[in-house]
């Protein structure tokens, strides 16, 4: 019987529920299901100030302390690797993860598929996570991103609202039900079939067009630009903290700057910045498909 390792860190319970729905066609298989939690539990809900003061160490991919957990075995057939990106980086928890000794040996020669529950923004999360895949000796096989398919800037004041009351309730009563839509949850197992076939036939060779032909993966030119520069700017940011927040009164000062450069970053710049490059994407469409190629296949043999 082929033997897959489930490892996700899931907050809200939203990923886990994407999971559960994601493995029901793996009934045939022993699954082994573990949930990671750092040894320091984050808040839910969240308060600004601890939400925006872990910026600087999660783009900066430092890991922190997790609880202990355990694995049954030192080898598996397939590892299906649950995250969220959290300021376009894999999670806190989810980079400790894949800095762990006790979990980069069980990589080693391993089949690893990904699956995201993001609001809308995984790309740039993605590369460190293939990156540290590879550097392990695993083989990137599968990604599966769910993501929130509401507009960017409404999904941002749906999210913030979530994290902070830690319900799936409407912002003033009228904005819609924030993080991935129900029925996006609830179909997950759209997507599993492809996979279960690789497993069983111990053949992953053009899974992930497979995939993708079942429609509702894709990567929008807009947001990749938001990404790749938003990503920049991070590392700016989360490098100035650390070096002028040197007490607490310091850093919560800087914290509450980059706050505040996010809103007009995302409200004010951003939206003549995608409109500029909507005007003209026509004329760079060639480069723009080529891009949302690499993304889609990132890490991934085709």
């Amino acid at each position: 019987m082929r033997n897959i390792l489930v490892i996700n860190y899931s907050q809200s319970g939203q990923l886990d529920e994407i999971l559960d729905n994601f493995l029901a066609p793996f009934e045939k298989f022993n699954i082994e299901r573990v949930k990671i939690e750092p040894a320091d539990p984050y808040p839910f809900p969240w308060n600004a100030e601890v939400f925006f003061g872990i910026m600087p160490a999660t783009v900066k991919e430092t890991p922190i302390k997790l609880a202990p957990y355990t694995l049954e075995r030192e080898q598996y057939d397939l590892i299906i690797i649950g995250y969220q990106p959290w300021f376009l980086s894999p999670s806190q928890p989810i980079t400790a993860l894949l800095k762990d000794p006790q979990f980069k040996k069980v990589l080693k020669d391993t089949p690893v598929a990904t699956i995201i529950g993001a609001r809308n923004m995984w790309l740039k999360s993605q590369e460190s996570i293939v990156k540290w895949v590879k550097e392990a000796g695993g083989q990137m096989v599968a990604n599966i991103p769910y993501i929130d398919r509401v507009q960017n800037h409404i999904s941002a004041l749906t999210v913030l609202h979530w994290m902070k009351k830690a319900k799936k309730t409407r912002r003033w009563g009228f904005l819609p039900i924030p993080g991935i839509s129900q029925k996006d949850i609830d179909n997950a197992a759209k997507y599993a079939p492809p996979v279960v076939k690789a497993l069983e036939n111990n053949n992953y060779k053009g899974l992930q067009e497979k995939i993708l032909k079942i429609g509702g993966i894709k990567v929008k030119s807009t947001l990749a630009l938001v990404e790749s520069r938003g990503k920049k700017f991070f590392k700016i940011w989360a490098d100035l903290i650390e070096k002028k927040g040197t007490t607490q009164k310091k850093r919560k000062f800087w914290t509450s700057a980059f706050e505040w450069y996010l809103i007009i970053a995302l409200f004010v710049v951003s939206p003549p910045i995608l409109i500029i490059h909507l005007i003209i994407s026509p004329l760079l469409l060639s480069g723009i498909k080529k891009k949302q190629k690499h993304y889609l296949y990132l890490g991934i043999d085709q």
